[in-house]
């Protein structure tokens, strides 16, 4: 479905990710995790087409995305939920949401998509009006990952969709990662809680320095002693 063949990414001249490869199977669940600075949120805009690929080749449903415009991205299935939420705060919960609906293969399911989204996040229905900036940041992540829903997308990047939320907010953040993924939607989910992340991917691949520096089962990489060193704490 995704595929990323020994990209590299530079800013301006400093080097940020070095000989990357990757791939999403349809409908898989793959999580990236890594230390702070260690090129994952770098990796996930380039592969929605924020960041200019320098090296190599990205691949979607076969055809090569590497020079496409970012527009074109989300017009071919592909939504970023991206770290910090960005949402437009002066403008209604509602409005935030239309905003992912506007290509023309997802404005026809408009109805149905927003039905979905307040299924996944009940507490959204009563603040559809309110201004998405006077939510709390529990809800404007429900916002931000509703907004990407409504692009009706058949991969959601998520970059860092815990950050900053209590735990009460995190387990019902990852329920609902679990049930868009069981709706068959694949997902990439770039999260610095790695045992919840993890306990969620059928993959994993962990980054550091901007290099993919171990890849395999989540199930298998979780049981990794250097894994339960570095980021578990174990």
């Amino acid at each position: 479905m995704f595929e990323l063949d020994r990209i590299s990414v530079s800013y301006g001249a400093a080097p940020a990710l070095w000989d990357v490869s990757l791939t999403i199977q349809p409908g898989e669940l793959v999580c990236v995790v890594g230390p702070n600075g260690a090129g994952k949120t770098t990796m996930i805009n380039a592969m929605a087409g924020l960041q200019p690929v320098r090296e190599g080749r990205m691949r979607f449903n076969q055809q090569d995305i590497t020079r496409l415009p970012s527009h074109q991205f989300c017009e071919m299935g592909i939504a970023i939920v991206p770290e910090g939420r960005r949402l437009f705060t002066q403008m209604s919960v509602f409005d935030n949401l239309e905003l992912g609906s506007f290509i023309p293969k997802a404005k026809v399911h408009r109805k149905k998509s927003l039905d979905w989204v307040l299924s996944l996040f009940p507490a959204l229905e009563v603040k559809l009006n309110s201004m998405a900036g006077s939510l709390s940041g529990g809800q404007q992540q429900m916002v931000a990952i509703g907004r990407a829903l409504m692009a009706c997308p058949d991969l959601l990047l998520l970059d860092e969709p815990s950050l900053g939320l209590s735990p009460l907010i995190v387990q019902d953040m990852f329920r609902a990662i679990r049930e868009i993924n069981g709706q068959g939607t694949s997902v990439l989910l770039v999260e610095q809680n790695v045992a919840m992340a993890m306990s969620l991917a059928t993959r994993a691949y962990v980054v550091e320095e901007g290099r993919i520096v171990m890849q395999g089962l989540a199930s298998d990489l979780i049981s990794q002693p250097e894994i339960q060193r570095a980021y578990l704490g174990l």
